[in-house]
């Protein structure tokens, strides 16, 4: 199984890949500071720092699973909420790279505001080129976040580019050496405590230090959450192998 991550930021998309035993073999990310946590953490997985860099011979592998939590500025209260008219707005250019590979699944993730702005758009461009759709809305509580964190998650799928799983993943290595069932040892996983799973990319999430410097309180904010991530991935493979 193969991933490639579009505005990959510190990696969740990444992390929620390795748990379920995927091999991310590409990073799409321009933040300097993101880049060197994406570094530190898979040294070596290339990263292509603009995504209009992407083309279609740009990851000689095929691609099973494209994620991307493309830009939510657009869509933020945080912002003006421009929607389609900000230039930030860069699902146009994530959907071409989807064109470009054709991959089986598709999961993108942005704020609430996107509902009402853009998220038709999404759905029906990715229904245009072939993908079954569903979107859903997903807080960081849902799985034991203490915050609440409402996203919305899209997950789109390709009947006509249907991938096999590997019949040995590194999830099931590791639940063999553990002594757990597949199902059990991804339960547990998942269930960590939350502080420890949260701090393993970027430090704590529980509380800001006073003196956190800019660029690591930005990646924490456009960080997705990747206990969700892996829920939606580990449903994915549930699909595919009915176990």
């Amino acid at each position: 199984m193969t991933h490639l991550d579009l505005f990959s930021g510190i990696g969740g998309f990444a992390l929620a890949c390795e748990w379920a035993g995927i091999e991310t073999i590409g990073f799409c990310e321009m933040d300097p500071f993101c880049q060197k946590v994406l570094k530190k953490h898979w040294p070596n997985v290339r990263i292509i720092g603009d995504i209009k860099d992407v083309k279609e011979d740009t990851f000689q592998r095929p691609i099973d699973i494209i994620t991307g939590g493309f830009p939510c500025q657009p869509f933020s209260v945080a912002g003006k909420q421009r929607g389609k008219e900000d230039d930030r707005f860069l699902w146009p250019t994530m959907c071409n790279v989807i064109k470009e590979y054709k991959p089986t699944w598709v999961i993108g993730e942005n704020v609430a505001g996107i509902i009402n702005m853009a998220l038709e758009q999404v759905l029906s461009d990715l229904e245009n080129i072939g993908y079954e759709t569903q979107s859903l809305v997903i807080p960081a509580c849902a799985i034991g976040g203490g915050h609440r964190r409402d996203r919305v998650w899209v997950v789109a799928y390709n009947s006509c580019q249907r991938f096999k799983w590997e019949t040995t993943t590194k999830q099931e290595n590791d639940a063999a050496r553990n002594g757990l069932s597949v199902d059990i040892y991804a339960e547990n996983h998942w269930r960590m405590e939350w502080p420890k799973i949260a701090s393993q990319i970027c430090r704590m999430d529980d509380g800001l230090p006073r003196k956190l410097d800019s660029h690591r309180l930005k990646a924490l904010g456009n960080a997705i959450v990747p206990q969700v991530a892996f829920q939606i991935i580990s449903a994915i493979k549930v699909m595919e192998l009915g176990v």
